[in-house]
């Protein structure tokens, strides 16, 4: 029916690309001199059985599930230490900054940090009471799920945490407001590449927003009206880009996924996009051709 080949297959990260950083000016080590032979030695011998041989490219072959898989595993992981790098320098900046801002407002005081805080934070913090623990535990008795008896105390404690962090924070943003506070940490982004995938709107919009979404997953469908929302609210300045995210656990997300880049080929990606999450039941292959020929798509190029 259609080409197992027309989706990307490792769909199961957002952004792949931007997770292999390399530097400005990085240039690529040449390779050794047996990499020219990989080609020749892909088809070598690893066993022989029975006179029969069994070669690297054989091998590879049946291993290409495990190893996509091992090398998505690979990318999460840089993935996640590209965030946790990230949380960290921040966190210490913050830290940092936070100390810088407590001395300056200490000396103009003529105190010390420590008394300070007692003053404007400390001091100003209302102790948390039974009421406050019985309101915590009735607002919270689905997700907390034992009696209120075992855990009063913890919630007191938490409660009281609680209101001491947030009488701390206002009082730091007091400081920032008042000191001047610029920081030029950049956040963490994430490159998503949009070439050559399916969008509306124009290439000189001053918003992209790329959607990775599944024709049969139903909150991709819950979307599908807010999405048409945003276009009419943004109009030109809005440029929408469709990456194609189709989930193994959704029978018909495979086909239908190839069945919109069926249609793209002939211009009306859009069209189909639109019939498939208005008729998100009607996904099996009989049902992509019905929608094709309402479309009036070649048949024949649809189909191949």
């Amino acid at each position: 029916m259609f080409s197992e080949n027309r989706v990307i297959m490792k769909r199961l990260l957002f952004a792949v690309s931007s997770f292999l950083l390399i530097p400005a000016g990085f240039v690529l080590p040449a390779a050794p001199p047996q990499a020219a032979q990989e080609g020749a030695s892909a088809a070598k011998t690893l066993a022989v059985v029975n006179g029969v041989s069994i070669t690297k490219d054989q091998v590879q072959s049946a291993a290409q599930a495990d190893l996509e898989r091992l090398e998505m595993q690979q990318l999460q992981l840089q993935a996640e230490y590209r965030r946790n790098q990230h949380q960290i320098i921040q966190a210490n900046l913050d830290r940092i900054v936070e100390v810088k801002l407590l001395e300056a407002e200490a000396a103009k005081r003529s105190v010390t940090r420590e008394e300070l805080l007692k003053v404007e934070v400390q001091s100003k913090v209302q102790p948390a009471n039974s009421d406050d623990v019985n309101a915590f535990y009735e607002a919270n008795k689905a997700q907390i799920g034992v009696a209120k008896e075992q855990v009063a105390g913890q919630i007191l404690q938490y409660l009281q945490e609680m209101r001491q962090k947030e009488a701390h924070n206002r009082f730091l943003a007091g400081l920032r407001e008042k000191y001047g506070v610029q920081s030029f940490l950049e956040p963490l982004r994430t490159q998503v590449e949009t070439a050559s995938h399916p969008a509306r709107g124009s290439q000189n919009a001053p918003l992209t927003l790329v959607e990775f979404s599944d024709f049969e997953c139903p909150y991709c469908s819950r979307l599908f009206s807010t999405l048409k929302q945003v276009e009419k609210t943004y109009g030109d300045r809005m440029r929408i880009v469709y990456r194609q995210f189709p989930l193994a656990n959704h029978p018909h997300a495979q086909k239908a996924a190839e069945a919109s880049l069926c249609a793209n080929e002939q211009g009306h990606f859009w069209e189909m996009h639109d019939l498939m999450f208005q008729e998100q039941t009607a996904l099996a292959v009989s049902d992509l051709k019905t929608k094709a020929a309402s479309l009036k798509l070649d048949a024949a190029s649809f189909e191949k």
